[in-house]
């Protein structure tokens, strides 16, 4: 046992099993175990070489405020396969973190500057750093404190934050070492450029939002073939969705293989207003079904428009500027807003009779995530990472196995993302993340890469150096996670022990601009892939299947969930309401079903530890238990099965399945019929109270380390009770704590088929027994007598007799391998080839029964005198809606029918 643990209150100081509480309280226990797990050091990798390590990084939060769903199914899925893996004897470890969130926690600060009357502009920018810092060191506590509410087994020492010191090492190391490769270079690009935030963004931090727009059709004078003017001018016609980049215009597009514009490729336009003479072009990428099959070509204002103006050589004139208004190069719309210009300029056009039509067109407007404005592509200079040489060895590490995808449907996009991807724009305007390591010379006009800052100019020695403003996109350092986390650069043992990690899970919606680059990076500088495996979740809605949105007023705070219904039921909720990669709704009365199974565990494991109080023995090991009846034998059958369905599942990455099936288990086989069955059972003689003790006790035992990866707190909480009253001395049990207790293992000398086949029927004998009594509305206390043919199975029903007598209300069943005759005047069952008989004079009081009827009768009867007295009612038959009237004459159809029904039952028991 490890030295801290022995110090640790384990549990509440309960001496007597009837002191337990009645029902169980998560408040009282949650804050309590965790504390005990985390200062007992049972989150940190225990020593195996034996088995392989088991590690998991886990996708670090952005401190921009409390975790939400999203971050709760993320840690439910992840601690569940940490704590089975831990229990399986791996050396387990979690590495927890956060992510600085460049753009997003710079947002969030400055929008707090911008309450104080100031910015960061005014403050400067190291007092800017400083400023966030001091948010960030709030906020990371915030999510780790959530993260330890959600019951997170995360090893806290190795927390690492992608600003951290090492973190910081790692970034300025990849950075310098893809530089001295040729794969980083700063050129002018098309990127995305927000005008709030002033700053390039990435692809994940633009929103696609389909938004109603229109297709203008501009016609563009074409000059002369002979330079002339000539009185009918010839034109050429296209269509746009952004008239203000006309402005920009350097060229027209057409696809060579068009015969509509075989005669036309060389010739030169006219740009409308500006009127600058551009070229038609022929070029592959042009759509033919697109507007007019001709496009214009404005090279500074749109990423294949770019690339077109690449592979022809065309200028780029820049219309819009970063603060999205109209740049000198607009001509009479210059200093106009861009949508102000284009509002003008259509009006313009329409004066010039340029315009030939205008359609209501969808267009899919990007949006920075941040600020909801709508980003404008635009060419800057910045800094860029060549992704083909990186993306081949990524694309053939998921082609040829060495990592797995789950769902392996999600194939497909990772291949078609990889085949297809471009250089990624990594640097960023901001002042908060990690700064470009370049220093640029005033006074030789020389560039340095470095690992360290430095001082003085390496070409020329001097000191006017000017380190570059940008930051690193978020994804850069985040990119390096699963070994930066583990000391890299350093060679340290965590690395060498841990690297590569084991499982990477995280959401669907990440899988290109994270999961991806990471595998990236660790073929690239680790020589192989840093996980076996990517397990990719769906997105958690509401109720209705809705997304979340603080918008829609329909996000749910999971802490306020697990003040409500404690911890246990959110976990096992989102573990049993979803599949691998498919959206999950999070239901209230799924939660409020799981916290009631939280209940039925804990009442259930209360009732047994109160039943066995008296007998010693301890919890034995399961496959030491004899079995001696039949129930006996089907509940280690129903668990041996439950143990290898449940471990093959989790195995299999089919969390929510297990679960499932576990819960089958417990709620229905243990607690609906063993338990039921044991207090049968504990009637007996001393062996049978002993060995149902022992049955009872052992599958608890069993039944709580399967559950505990799902429900840790209400599981621990029992596991403890269960020892310490049934093994006071405690260098007896298995374990210091459930959260170590080895995992069930499979035992096929318990799976027993004919167990399986004869409870079963002795189950459906007692299940409809149960329906008629329901059925027949027998007062629960009487016992009713019940006639049986069972064929063969006379043996097997004459020792299942007390069985159903206690759980069916029976008087001793009459067993017979065959009637002569069907008894008359009785209800017939049929449970296989098992013919059940119920004389309905045993089943109730028929004269009480006839006085029930009788009373519905006359109400029955009273209620569509009444209805039918409404409906004569010519005022309110004329006056009344037309559907009022409707419900109505319904009503009076149902008590009608509802009469007759009463009185063929009265019928039937009067002849009797």
């Amino acid at each position: 046992m490890i030295e801290q643990e022995k110090n640790i209150e384990t549990s509440s100081p309960i001496t007597d099993v009837a002191a337990l509480p009645k029902a169980y309280e998560p408040q009282a226990v949650e804050a309590r175990w965790y504390r005990f797990w985390e200062e007992g050091d049972y989150f940190k990798p225990r020593p195996n070489p034996a088995r392989k390590p088991f590690v998991i990084s886990m996708p670090p939060p952005n401190v921009t405020g409390a975790l939400h769903l999203g971050h709760a199914i993320t840690s439910t899925i992840e601690d569940i396969m940490i704590r089975y893996h831990r229990m399986q004897g791996d050396e387990t470890l979690w590495v927890p973190g956060e992510d600085h969130a460049g753009i997003a926690t710079q947002t969030v600060v400055e929008r707090l500057l911008a309450q104080e009357g100031t910015d960061r502009h005014h403050i400067g920018r190291e007092a800017f750093v400083e400023r966030v810092w001091q948010w960030v060191d709030q906020y990371k506590s915030r999510i780790q404190n959530q993260h330890r509410r959600l019951g997170a087994s995360c090893d806290w020492s190795r927390e690492r934050f992608t600003l951290d010191e090492g973190l910081s090492k790692a970034v300025r190391e990849v950075f310098v070492r893809l530089y001295e490769e040729g794969l980083v270079y700063r050129g002018e690009r098309i990127i995305n450029w927000c005008p709030v935030c002033m700053s390039a963004i990435s692809d994940l931090e633009v929103n696609h939002v389909n938004t109603p727009g229109k297709l203008t059709y501009v016609r563009y004078p074409l000059k002369a073939l002979d330079g002339k003017a000539h009185g009918n001018e010839e034109y050429i016609t296209v269509a746009t969705t952004r008239p203000e980049t006309i402005l920009g215009d350097t060229a027209i597009a057409v696809n060579p293989h068009d015969p509509r514009f075989k005669d036309i490729v060389g010739r030169t336009a006219i740009v409308p207003v500006v009127n600058r003479e551009i070229p038609i072009v022929g070029d592959e990428a042009v759509e033919t079904g697109f507007g007019t099959g001709a496009v214009k070509v404005t090279p500074a204002h749109d990423p294949v428009d770019f690339e077109i103006g690449v592979r022809h050589d065309l200028p780029r004139v820049q219309v819009i500027g970063f603060d999205a208004k109209m740049t000198m190069d607009a001509g009479p719309y210059a200093g106009q807003d861009r949508y102000e210009a284009r509002k003008n300029l259509v009006a313009d056009l329409e004066k010039l009779g340029l315009i030939v039509k205008v359609e209501d067109y969808t267009v899919p407007l990007g949006r920075c995530q941040r600020s909801d404005t709508v980003i404008e592509p635009l060419i800057s200079k910045q800094w860029f990472v060549k992704m083909t040489p990186l993306a081949t060895p990524a694309l053939n590490a998921v082609k040829y196995g060495q990592i797995k995808i789950v769902p392996e449907r999600f194939n497909k996009t990772y291949f078609d993302w990889l085949e297809n991807i471009h250089d990624w724009c990594i640097s960023r305007q901001l002042w908060w993340g990690h700064r470009i390591p370049v220093w640029y010379c005033d006074a030789c006009g020389q560039m340095t890469v470095s690992r360290e800052d430095i001082t003085t100019c390496p070409h020329c020695e001097s000191s006017e150096l000017r380190q570059d403003e940008d930051v690193l996109d978020t994804w850069f350092s985040s990119w390096l996670w699963p070994f930066s986390t583990l000391g890299w650069p350093d060679n340290t043992p965590d690395l060498q022990r841990y690297y590569p990690t084991a499982v990477m899970e995280t959401g669907y919606d990440i899988i290109f601009f994270w999961v991806a680059r990471m595998v990236m990076s660790g073929i690239h500088f680790m020589g192989n892939a840093p996980f076996s495996t990517i397990y990719l979740h769906g997105l958690v809605r509401d109720a209705r299947g809705e997304k979340m949105s603080k918008s829609k007023g329909n996000v749910i705070d999971p802490l306020e969930v697990m003040d409500k219904f404690g911890t246990d039921a959110l976990r096992f909720t989102l573990a049993t309401s979803s599949t691998p990669g498919n959206d999950m709704k999070l239901i209230d009365e799924r939660i409020i079903g799981n916290r009631n199974f939280a209940n039925k565990i804990w009442n259930a494991s209360r009732f047994v530890l109160m039943t066995t109080a008296d007998i010693k023995g301890g919890v034995p090991a399961i496959e030491d238990l004899t079995p001696r009846t039949l129930a006996d034998r089907w509940i280690l059958n129903r668990f041996e099965r439950l143990t290898k369905n449940a471990t093959r599942l989790i195995e299999e990455f089919q969390f929510g399945e297990a679960g499932r099936q576990i819960n089958d288990f417990f709620w229905s086989d243990y607690c609906d019929w063993y338990v039921e069955i044991a207090k049968v059972q504990m009637q007996g003689d001393e062996q049978a109270r002993q060995s149902t003790a022992a049955i009872l006790r052992a599958v608890l035992d069993q039944s709580l380390r399967l559950l505990h990866p799902f429900m840790p707190f209400v599981t621990e909480e029992v596991w403890q009770y269960l020892y310490q009253f049934s093994e006071p001395d405690k260098a007896a049990w298995p374990a210091s704590a459930l959260i170590v207790a080895p995992w069930p293992q499979y035992n096929e000398a318990f799976v027993d088929e004919e167990a399986e086949q004869h409870f079963s029927l002795v189950q459906q004998v007692i299940t409809l027994i149960r329906d008629a009594r329901n059925q027949m509305n027998v007062e629960p206390a009487r016992r009713i007598p019940a006639i049986m043919s069972v064929g063969n199975h006379v043996s097997m029903f004459t020792e299942q007799t007390p069985l159903i007598e206690f759980l069916a209300r029976t008087e001793k069943p009459q067993l017979h391998s065959a009637l002569a005759q069907k008894p008359e005047q009785g209800m017939s069952l049929l449970a296989g080839a098992v013919e059940i008989y119920l004389p309905l004079a045993g089943l109730l009081d028929i004269g009480k029964e006839l006085e029930r009827l009788d009373k519905e009768i006359a109400q029955a009867t009273q209620e569509a005198a009444r209805l039918q007295g409404k409906l004569s009612n010519q005022n309110f038959v004329t006056r009344a809606k037309p559907d009022v009237v409707e419900k109505e004459r319904e009503k009076l159809s149902a008590q009608e029918e509802r009469i007759t029904k009463l009185q063929a039952r009265r019928a039937e028991l009067a002849s009797i």
